[in-house]
């Protein structure tokens, strides 16, 4: 059974296909963030962009899990039970807007780290009741070209009312340079997720490493 604990939201790495610049592979990718230091990884993979089909996902997954166990980090899967469960992934990760959130906990069985996306005092509100749930993805911090759906940006206040709203570790996500990180964790996130800040980087190395040496208060 996955073990949470808040400091594996420090340097969080979401990607799929759809992320993916020229001539790198996910695997290849992943790996060098590995390689780097991250502390989580999210298997997110959707939307118009993305290069795999039904069939691709589960052995896609299952390279991925094991590359993360190679490294002692723990994998999430983005709103796909099934497929956590049969890759034996460490942790599922849900939006508003995915699988019912009970539901998701009651078929998991206390088995894997539940992580919520929530991004209004709301929201956070209503999950607060909700018993096993480890941690909330809050965003977007900032307008974000890797989701298209993306809600409107919280920004710096709005995140920091959402800390201050809950007991439960945030990890910040949404449009994250390295020159935010100072900024986001002090409003006390414990962390943040990041798409394009690592898949993107012509440094991977040194784009974790802001990440680790930033002062999160966990």
């Amino acid at each position: 059974m996955a073990q949470f604990n808040a400091t594996q939201l420090t340097a969080y790495f979401v990607c799929g296909t759809q992320d993916l610049p020229a001539g790198k592979t996910l695997p290849k990718l992943v790996e060098e963030a590995l390689e780097a230091g991250i502390t989580a990884y999210q298997f997110r993979d959707k939307g118009p962009k993305s290069t795999l089909n039904e069939d691709d996902r589960l052995p896609m997954a299952k390279e991925l899990h094991e590359l993360c166990q190679k490294y002692h980090v723990p994998f999430f899967v983005d709103d796909d039970v099934k497929l956590a469960q049969k890759v034996g992934a460490e942790g599922i990760h849900v939006g508003q807007d995915d699988e019912d959130i009970s539901r998701v906990i009651k078929d998991v069985q206390g088995k894997m780290i539940v992580g919520y996306s929530c991004s209004t005092s709301a929201e956070i509100s209503l999950a607060d009741h909700i018993s096993g749930i480890d941690y909330y993805g809050s965003g977007p911090i900032f307008a974000t070209q890797s989701k298209d759906d993306a809600d409107p940006e919280i920004g710096i206040a709005g995140l920091t009312k959402l800390v201050q709203q809950t007991d439960r570790p945030i990890v910040a996500i949404g449009g994250i340079t390295e020159k935010d990180l100072t900024q986001i964790a002090g409003t006390k996130a414990a962390g943040a997720a990041v798409i394009s800040m690592i898949a993107q980087s012509s440094n991977i190395a040194e784009t974790v490493a802001a990440m680790l040496n930033t002062n999160w208060q966990h």
